[in-house]
């Protein structure tokens, strides 16, 4: 049966705050009712600064996730690692593990957008040995023992409930991404489908002597939405879809390869391309995917659209490919 995931990111573009408190709740009660129905996975990441108002603390909502519901995995997809405390993000993320019994997935990237390290004050130039420095902390900090940081001697309390430590992967589309994964011995987490990049990946394994496995996207990883009347929901949604496209193509320069990357410049060109898909059920679990993301509140969606469509995948698709 393939992977079953809900993707949330949060964005609605000129919302305000009582809108988008509406949107966050709903955010919750749609994963609640995910969990409900069999669905494997929520899927949120992090970004800054951005005018659509794009999630910005994915640890925040994870824990609210966890809250309401009981056995859905959180995956963070991914965190700006760089952006982070290491010491405060080790604390908090055994934190969530401990709340969820294990549930939480975290991919730790370094982000793709300058002007987010400009944000926080941190120097875009040392984005990769600060993201060492940040792994390395995390490692030594859930072993429980004590270990040096940054002149000091310290200890992690509480420890975290996964053994030997929460489920951490390292995301990127460089080569260098895949080194430091080798290196530290962690999980690969490929932005895209790039089977040269997982070969590299696994000489520096054999290279560093370490032991490890890519978590990577199939070759077609789109985002889904559905619909009874896919012909007309892209009529009347598809400017959200768009708008979600349009923003990921312009934080993105031709060296970042993503699952999520489209050239389209209006609705049609969008549907043409396949990145976004508005599917009926039947066609839904017809795909024959290795993993179904559906993106329910894209762009900004009405969020009484958006429960159509999770509806309509819970109902309908899920038990399709149970069956």
């Amino acid at each position: 049966m393939p992977v079953t995931v809900v993707r949330f990111n949060l964005v609605a573009p000129g919302a305000s705050p009582a809108a988008l408190s509406a949107r966050y709740r709903a955010a919750l009660e749609m994963a609640a009712y995910a969990d409900e129905h069999g669905i494997s996975t929520v899927q949120t990441e992090e970004h800054h600064g951005a005018e659509n108002n794009w999630l910005p603390s994915p640890f925040a909502f994870a824990g609210a996730v966890f809250g309401a519901t009981r056995n859905i995995a959180v995956t963070v997809t991914a965190v700006i690692g760089p952006l982070h405390d290491p010491l405060r993000l080790a604390e908090e993320i055994a934190v969530l593990d401990l709340l969820s019994g294990g549930r939480l997935v975290t991919v730790a990237g370094i982000g793709y957008r300058p002007e987010e390290y400009a944000l926080f004050d941190v120097d875009w130039k040392r984005r990769g040995r600060l993201q060492d420095e940040l792994l390395a902390t995390l490692l030594k900090a859930w072993s429980g023992d004590e270990f040096s940081y940054r002149g000091r001697t310290v200890r992690l309390t509480p420890r975290p409930y996964t053994a030997p430590h929460p489920l951490l992967l390292v995301g990127g589309s460089s080569r260098a991404a895949a080194r430091r994964a080798a290196r530290f011995g962690l999980p690969f987490f490929p932005s895209a489908h790039l089977p040269e990049l997982e070969a590299y990946y696994k000489e520096k394994l054999t290279e560093y002597g370490t032991e490890g496995w890519t978590m990577m996207p199939a070759a077609e990883t789109p985002l889904l939405h559905l619909a009874e009347d896919p012909d007309r929901a892209w009529d009347t949604y598809g400017e959200h879809f768009l708008h979600e496209a349009r923003t990921y193509a312009s934080w993105q320069s031709g060296q970042i390869r993503s699952a999520v990357k489209s050239a389209a410049t209006t609705v049609g060109e969008l549907r043409a391309e396949g990145v976004y898909r508005i599917l009926t059920p039947e066609q839904c679990a017809a795909q024959g995917l290795d993993s179904l993301v559906l993106h329910p509140l894209a762009g900004g969606m009405p969020l009484e659209e958006g429960w159509r469509s999770l509806r309509l995948f819970a109902e309908r698709v899920v038990p399709a490919l149970a069956g």
